[in-house]
């Protein structure tokens, strides 16, 4: 069984106890989280997608950690000007177990 799910302004296609990094929510580690942006749910009975979330279908995960990603470095030159610029950014994410796909 699968669900793509909502979240954060990106959308993600999760299985049962899959480990998921997504946009910094708002919640302690080892807390649990539940998903009822459902927008697609698949599985033996067929797929059922929502217009535009699936009635009744909820996702849980649980909380891992609250993390950071790599960090990525922005460099801005323009030629011929003696300008150049160089910048890092770590993202906030946090870091979800994927628990049950309710599709009731």
């Amino acid at each position: 069984m699968f669900a793509v799910i909502r979240t954060g302004g990106k959308q993600y296609r999760v299985t049962p106890n899959a480990v998921l990094k997504v946009e910094k929510l708002e919640a302690e580690p080892g807390s649990t989280i539940t998903f009822t942006d459902v927008l697609a749910v698949g599985g033996e009975a067929g797929l059922t997608i929502g217009a535009p979330v699936v009635a009744g279908a909820t996702v849980t995960a649980t909380v891992i950690a609250q993390d950071r990603l790599d960090k990525i470095i922005i460099f801005k030159k323009r030629r011929r000007q003696n300008s150049r610029r160089k910048n890092g950014h770590r993202q906030h994410v946090t870091v979800l177990r994927v628990g049950e796909i309710s599709a009731a």
